[in-house]
């Protein structure tokens, strides 16, 4: 279990804290920490940073990401714009969801309302090391090529037609 650290913010007081709701799930709800007076109206094809009044301390090789409610997706066309968006362990300032109305409707977020789920990742940083091909001679750790090569998007076990 990740230990995690959180501070409320005055906004954001009275919202509940992200919490798994079922012993399986792996993301917690994030909450709209509007004013209760002032719903925002998300219009269809506009998008929005929606504060949640927390602010978190990741532990180093952490992170978390802000996710889709499949509810609001399926339902209303509302979704992560950037998702899943990353919030890095050094990161400090108070977690802000941008979601984007894809949908035919006018949207209201109301302060809140479950907006977005947020899931807790291990992650690892990489050391570049630059190595030769295979057709080059006394390469220490040479890139072995492989059946699929450079064959990528779909390409697994078809044959691709590249437009560019």
């Amino acid at each position: 279990m990740i230990r995690l650290g959180v501070q409320r913010l005055e906004h954001g007081r009275d919202l509940p804290l992200p919490a798994c709701h079922s012993a399986g799930a792996a993301g917690m709800d994030l909450h709209a920490a509007l004013p209760e007076d002032a719903p925002l109206q998300l219009q269809p094809g506009r998008r929005a940073c929606i504060p949640t009044g927390l602010v978190i301390a990741l532990p180093q090789g952490c992170e978390a990401q802000i996710r889709p409610r499949s509810g609001l997706a399926l339902h209303h066309g509302v979704t992560v714009l950037n998702a899943p968006g990353t919030i890095d362990s050094d990161y400090r300032g108070e977690l802000l969801v941008l979601l984007i109305n894809h949908g035919d409707a006018p949207f209201i977020v109301s302060r809140g309302m479950r907006i977005a789920q947020l899931v807790l990742a291990r992650v690892e940083q990489a050391q570049w090391r630059e190595q030769a091909t295979d057709g080059e001679r006394d390469a220490p750790s040479p890139l072995r090529v492989t059946t699929r090569a450079g064959n990528g998007f779909g390409s697994t076990g078809s044959h691709i037609r590249r437009a560019w």
